[in-house]
């Protein structure tokens, strides 16, 4: 996604913001996170997503340690589940 940064700078931004919200907002899948709304007020720019008990992929994926709990076919089932997530 746009880092949180470049969506205040340019209208270009805003719209990229605008079109990546309303992508997820459609997404209906287990394995992706769901949005459940979003605010946009000047400089004020939110995404709420609902709560994820277990953490978000990225708390494994990022840490050394945790990272070895994924093993290739862990990986490959959340690779399969996003993929019909978007599909």
């Amino acid at each position: 996604m746009t880092s949180t940064g470049s969506w205040g700078i340019s209208g270009q931004g805003l719209q990229e913001l605008k079109n990546e919200a309303s992508v997820i907002a459609k997404v209906r899948h287990k394995q992706l996170v769901r949005l459940l709304g979003c605010c946009i007020d000047r400089d004020e720019k939110i995404l709420v997503c609902e709560y994820m008990p277990n953490k978000s992929l990225d708390f494994f994926i990022f840490d050394s340690r945790k990272r070895l709990l994924l093993d290739w076919g862990t990986c490959t089932q959340i690779i399969e589940g996003i993929a019909q997530g978007l599909l």
